[in-house]
């Protein structure tokens, strides 16, 4: 997938990517820190909801659910 920067909702399923930035402020970007979501973490799409979203995500070990418009916030960058 190369060297290109993405939002984490547009990871295909089953491709893994290294976060980058967490582009929101607050509360939800502690919120987002606080599952892991930190920069050069390894993130991988684990699957959708059966209506597309929530996604599943494997973040450290954990299996957590982000809706679209959190995981349109976080910057990755996808791994071959």
């Amino acid at each position: 997938m190369g060297n290109t920067e993405i939002a984490l909702a547009c990871l295909p399923i089953g491709h893994r990517a290294q976060v980058v930035k967490v582009g929101t402020e607050g509360l939800p970007r502690n919120r987002l820190l606080d599952l892991g979501l930190v920069p050069s973490t390894v993130v991988e799409a684990v699957r959708k909801s059966p209506a597309g979203d929530p996604v599943a995500y494997n973040i450290r070990g954990a299996i957590i659910a982000l809706r679209s418009e959190e995981s349109r916030l976080i910057t990755v960058r996808p791994l071959a």
